[in-house]
């Protein structure tokens, strides 16, 4: 049995059941209708305990086994956060328990105890990049678009910032590394790989890169990539260099879907990047920016935006759509995080 989490802009929708049989994701349910969900976190360590962060209400758990798949409740917490933006979650991959919340304005939050208790990391907003860093629609202030811990070492933290920096903390917060080389300013998805020590993926609105030292340098491989803006990735689980990136030709096109054309691309080792197209996967006009999520099993990946859930085994070469009860309204909003789960 399988759970999806899809975090939609104004709702989280839980699908459970067996995608591969005869009516697919047959139970479905809604949670947090009408709130502003920005982002989205469960480890496969705890499932029973899934992070849904809100724009203007703060932070959400759900806790307990449901007495059926995708039925959790979920409960606000109180937190001392500098607002109740929370944009971006990561759990670590070594300790369920360990959580990290981010916030708009930009600040870092640490929990280990699974989210009943936060500490403040210090210090990110005193790094010398802090003055540049601002969001185009509120270029007043800006957020903390990602968080990912290393899965080879528990400790060091990458940060995204939305918009102006990648930093990236080799001490659990305790200090901050400033923009190292390379690295791009408008990161948006970031992921590692537990078979590739010291490897780093970002996909941001100016472009692709990947760190193989731990995100202390960077390369930006493009080509092929015809349209820059990137925004979903996934990285197939077994293959470091199977990369997968959704992506447009700037922020106009990938968000709204009245005048969306995103795409979904494709590299596969030191080839140029590939436009995966006709396989089953909606994309270009009308379609937002996808977000994607893997399991534990190599060449599979999901994927998730306004036309729907879409899941792949030959890591995008081909993609089946998920039969789901899709909902209402969807179809005009873009994703903001995708979850997969067994129960």
């Amino acid at each position: 049995m399988r759970t999806l989490y899809a975090a939609m802009r104004d709702r989280l929708r839980c699908y459970a059941g067996d995608e591969s049989e005869p009516g697919g994701m047959s139970h479905a349910s809604t949670r947090l209708e009408g709130h502003r969900i920005e982002c989205l976190a469960a480890s496969r360590a705890a499932p029973e305990r899934v992070f849904v962060g809100t724009f203007e209400d703060g932070l959400y758990r759900s806790r307990g086994r449901a007495t059926e798949p995708g039925e959790r409740e979920f409960e606000r917490l109180e937190t001392d956060f500098v607002s109740e933006a929370v944009t971006a979650l990561a759990i670590s991959p070594r300790d369920p328990d360990v959580v990290y919340a981010g916030t708009e304005p930009s600040r870092v939050y640490r929990s280990a105890d699974g989210g009943d208790t936060w500490t403040h990391l210090e210090g990110l907003t005193d790094l010398p990049s802090a003055d540049e860093w601002a969001f185009p629609p509120r270029p007043h202030t800006h957020h903390v678009r990602w968080l990912e811990v290393d899965p080879v070492d528990p400790d060091r933290l990458y940060v995204g910032i939305e918009a102006g920096a990648f930093v990236l903390s080799p001490d659990g917060g305790e200090t901050w590394r400033d923009r190292p080389e390379g690295s791009r300013r408008d990161n948006h998805t970031l992921a590692t790989h537990g078979d590739r020590e010291g490897r780093v993926y970002t996909a941001a609105g100016d472009g692709y890169a990947v760190s193989d030292d731990g995100g202390d340098s960077w390369r930006r491989p493009q080509e092929g990539l015809e349209h820059t803006y990137c925004w979903g990735l996934a990285v197939d689980p077994a293959d470091p260099d199977a990369v997968i990136v959704s992506s447009a030709s700037g922020a106009r096109t990938a968000h709204t879907a009245e005048r969306a054309d995103s795409h979904v691309y494709r590299r596969l080792g030191d080839e140029p990047w590939e436009r995966l197209e006709g396989r089953g996967l909606p994309t270009g006009a009308g379609v937002v920016r996808a977000v994607f999520e893997t399991t534990d099993a190599g060449g599979v990946v999901y994927a998730l935006h306004n036309r729907g859930l879409f899941r792949s085994e030959d890591f995008g070469d081909s993609w089946a759509a998920i039969d789901t009860d899709w909902g209402e309204g969807l179809e005009a909003q873009a994703p903001r995080g995708l979850v997969a789960l067994s129960d």
